[in-house]
């Protein structure tokens, strides 16, 4: 067997038209690629391997990340059966067989079975009831995984015997060790320029890069893979982009002056151009959320609910359907009313607190929830605003070092 970073689980086994992601599947932790919160040493699935010690969890990431690799992984490692059910097209005829087989493997060789739940977050109410006693008294070790957030899809009693472990998206750097490796296995080159394209094509999903890889040579049968290949096989434009260059700066830059000068239709290009080149939309959904206060503030507080809003509606549907969100969200931005009043506000908030450092809190500010406080005078003659004329109070509130001070205008 072929001794490099991918080693072919069961070569002789797997059927030489499987998928390439499939004969590229790594069978050890030490071979797998990302989510190094989860495997590296003496993190959660490391330990659950070392320690030998199985218990039922949810593996809740993007695809592409490696939750099916993980949960074949820990079959091998720790000599389990292992049994997979689709939680879209199998119900409970499907679950009773997979019980009878751990209950065979138990008694007969003494051999646990864990059984891998793709997209649990699909199984309706009935059949995730029927799994509870099976979980609770560990009969057979589950291991779920989901694309959506599990708190909203998997009952609570269920998700209560399962712990979470939380999957990122790869990185281009954990993209580009999975793209030398399928070179090394299909034998070829491909230029820089088509790699980046292949990297920012895949969107994070190690799977969506090894499949255009073998699409991409099955078509071309080319030893050296150039940019105009991917863009005549993939029917995708090479637009000038580099997420952590010049270009990605200018082109955020663009969109956020262009929101807050109110032109709809230019946000809307440069949101789309960004979306096209492959930015990740959350990051676009997290400075969408940060111009809602920055630049629009209290003008119309709606913003900030909106804004949050998209990213929760992408967070959940993901690409291209959450995309829409988004795009609704860069258009009410821009045509929303703007102010930086508490942007400045907040500034000069700041800079007075680095200038005066930490003045004492006025006496009848303080809280006294002990006698000798009371004594000493904390809270002394606060004034309880409810008992006012409009809840509305003349007393001082800023150290005396400040009083008067006006953030706000």
């Amino acid at each position: 067997m072929k001794d490099n970073l991918f080693s072919i689980v069961g070569q002789n086994l797997i059927n030489q038209s499987a998928p390439l992601a499939e004969k590229l599947r790594p069978d050890t932790l030490s071979k797998f690629v990302g989510q190094p919160h989860l495997v590296s040493k003496g993190k959660p699935i490391q330990k659950i391997i070392e320690d030998d010690q199985l218990f039922s969890f949810v593996l809740w990431g993007p695809p592409g990340t490696g939750k099916t690799t993980l949960a074949r992984i820990i079959t091998y490692a720790t000599k389990s059966h292992f049994e997979v059910m689709s939680a879209t097209n199998q119900g409970l005829p499907r679950f009773k067989e997979v019980i009878k087989i751990a209950e065979e493997k138990r008694n007969f060789e003494n051999k646990r079975t864990i059984l891998f739940v793709d997209e649990i977050h699909r199984l309706n109410k009935a059949k995730q009831d029927a799994f509870l006693p099976y979980a609770e008294n560990g009969a057979i070790i589950f291991i779920g995984a989901t694309t959506e957030n599990p708190s909203f899809y998997v009952n609570s009693a269920l998700l209560s015997r399962m712990r979470v472990f939380v999957l990122n998206m790869l990185t281009e750097t954990e993209l580009k060790t999975i793209l030398e490796e399928a070179k090394r296995y299909l034998n070829i080159s491909i230029e820089e320029q088509a790699e980046r394209m292949l990297i920012q094509f895949s969107d994070g999903d190690a799977r969506i890069l090894l499949n255009n890889i073998e699409f991409i040579f099955g078509i071309t049968n080319k030893q050296l893979l150039k940019t105009s290949d991917i863009e005549t096989c993939l029917q995708k434009k090479a637009l000038r982009y580099d997420k952590s260059g010049e270009e990605h700066y200018n082109l955020i830059s663009a969109l956020h002056k262009s929101m807050r000068d109110s032109d709809a239709d230019a946000s809307l290009y440069w949101f789309t151009r960004m979306i096209e080149a492959g930015e990740n939309p959350l990051y676009i959904a997290r400075r969408m959320i940060r111009f809602a206060s920055e630049d629009i503030g209290n003008a119309d507080p709606m913003a900030l609910n909106i804004a949050v809003s998209a990213w929760q509606s992408y967070t959940l549907l993901g690409s291209p359907e959450g995309e829409l969100s988004l795009a609704q969200c860069v258009v009410y931005l821009a045509r929303a009313k703007k102010s930086n009043e508490i942007y400045k506000a907040f500034k000069e908030a700041q800079n007075i607190i680095k200038e005066t450092g930490s003045l004492p809190v006025p006496m009848h500010l303080r809280n006294a929830p002990t006698r000798l406080m009371k004594e000493l005078g904390y809270g002394k003659g606060y004034k309880y605003a409810h008992n006012y004329k409009d809840a509305k109070v003349d007393q001082k509130h800023l150290p005396d070092e400040i009083a008067g001070t006006k953030f706000l205008d």
